[in-house]
């Protein structure tokens, strides 16, 4: 199938069903099962398993103590959500709060300082592997504020240097914040540019002035900050439009470029405006995959493309088998079994009142698990499968066999499903994805979420 053959008009289906699952009744099936031909490759962004919408309160609560006692602590993730940011764009979700009191400010970080020291305290002696700092936009907070920040990496999980990815949008880059970051080790800046065109960014809600962007990257590239990320979204501009700012975007030379299509997602502003967007975003994404694999860039999933030969960072950390610590009001924390985080919320003021809660919380608070999902033996291996197979690199087919005792076409008969449909190369050693498969990613990764998890998240009510 391809982006001439395809009956695009079938893609605004799936815009209705925001950032979850498909509906009862859709024409694409519902996740977990392969009914059916999907009627648009646009179900859900898969990029964890299980999503937050399947949390659930934890009745009694879990000591932290316990739910990290068996687990390896050698090769550790840790992320730190900043939930503050300086505009609420029309497509966002996050947990974030859009220009917020410095008080607010304040308070967060003293409480997440308090929160680290308690983290730290129950799991005593742990070794990080990789960071990244998120929101919101880290690069919100005022110069003084990030060194507050980074204090916390020093005095309570004495990080000295670890590979550190940290987000950031055009209109809060500063020399002087590049320049602090450059000097604490950050090895890549993720930069929100989304479109290099005024007009574009007006009409999904985030306005923006070219020539803010321009500044910001020239003293991204000033900074010495090694690797630069580019964001853009595509869905409401034109084929011409998009080309201009694929171009734009590898004029900069970046290290990474992600490729987002526009999502429309409940109680957001586009959202509330119920606007159906172009229904080319499937012609939009073969156009930017065949554009910037032409300028020498690979294609590690759907989203992100490398510029060939920058190589990864060497880390041993994992996502399929290691932990994450989170730090923050809604940051995600798991182990291989317990996954948990503060309730998620989309409204300004359900976030504000979160953002209240976790300022006033306890030690005893942070040192307790309330809120999260208890993975079963099945969610560990669709996990894996889901984390492995929407990746360029594909599935290890011996590798799960070895962790697991069974093989995963046995365990999973729908990928048989997508080895028919030409989405899936299937070998005695890996899965991989094929071309067409890779642009169906959105509508794959849903497919293999398990039931008691779908309905967790369809059940889920957005607030």
């Amino acid at each position: 199938m391809t982006a001439q053959t395809f009956q695009i008009s079938q893609i605004s289906q799936g815009l209705a069903t925001g950032f979850g699952n498909a509906q009862p009744g859709s024409s694409y099936g519902s996740p977990g099962s392969p009914y059916g031909s999907p009627g648009s490759p646009y179900g859900s962004y898969v990029y964890s398993y299980p999503h937050k919408t399947s949390y659930r309160p934890f009745t009694p609560v879990l000591p932290l103590e316990e739910v990290w006692a068996a687990e390896p602590k050698d090769h550790l993730f840790l992320y730190t959500h900043i939930p503050f940011c300086e505009m609420r764009c029309g497509y966002c979700n996050l947990f974030s709060q859009s220009r917020p009191d410095p008080s607010l400010v304040t308070g967060y970080l003293e409480t997440l300082y308090r929160q680290a020291a308690a983290i730290g305290a129950c799991l005593g002696p742990i070794t990080v592997a990789e960071m990244a700092i998120g929101g919101g936009t880290p690069t919100f907070l005022s110069l003084p504020d990030l060194e507050k920040l980074f204090r916390i990496y020093r005095d309570i999980f004495q990080i000295k240097k670890s590979p550190l990815s940290i987000e950031a949008s055009p209109g809060t880059v500063t020399a002087e914040k590049l320049a602090f970051l450059a000097e604490q080790g950050v090895t890549r800046l993720s930069l929100g540019v989304e479109s290099f065109d005024s007009k574009s960014c007006k009409a999904i809600g985030r306005p923006q002035k070219a020539s803010h962007v321009a500044a910001a990257l020239q003293a991204i590239r000033d900074s010495g900050i090694p690797s630069l990320n580019i964001d853009l979204i595509y869905g409401s501009q034109s084929l011409e439009r998009w080309s201009e700012d694929l171009s734009q975007a590898l004029a900069w030379e970046p290290e990474d470029l992600y490729l987002y299509p526009l999502y429309v997602r409940p109680l957001t502003g586009l959202g509330r405006q119920n606007t159906s967007w172009d229904d080319h975003r499937l012609a939009l994404y073969h156009l930017g995959r065949e554009t910037v694999q032409k300028a020498g860039y690979e294609q590690l999933s759907m989203r992100h493309f490398k510029k060939r030969g920058q190589g990864d960072l060497q880390t041993p950390y994992r996502c399929d088998r290691d932990g994450m610590i989170g730090l923050g009001c809604g940051a995600r924390s798991y182990t291989r079994q317990i996954h948990y985080a503060s309730p998620y919320a989309v409204r300004q003021d359900h976030i504000a009142a979160l953002l209240q809660k976790f300022k006033e919380s306890s030690e005893s608070d942070f040192q307790h698990v309330s809120h999260g999902y208890r993975l079963s033996h099945d969610d560990q291996q669709r996990r894996v499968v889901l984390l492995s197979l929407l990746q360029a690199s594909g599935l290890d087919r011996n590798g799960f066999h070895r962790r697991f005792g069974v093989d995963v076409l046995m365990a999973f008969p729908l990928l048989q499903d997508f080895a028919q449909r030409s989405w899936l190369c299937v070998t005695d050693d890996h899965l991989v994805l094929t071309e067409e498969g890779m642009a169906f990613s959105d509508w794959i990764g849903p497919q293999l979420f398990s039931g008691s998890v779908t309905r967790l998240m369809e059940d889920y009510v957005w607030q």
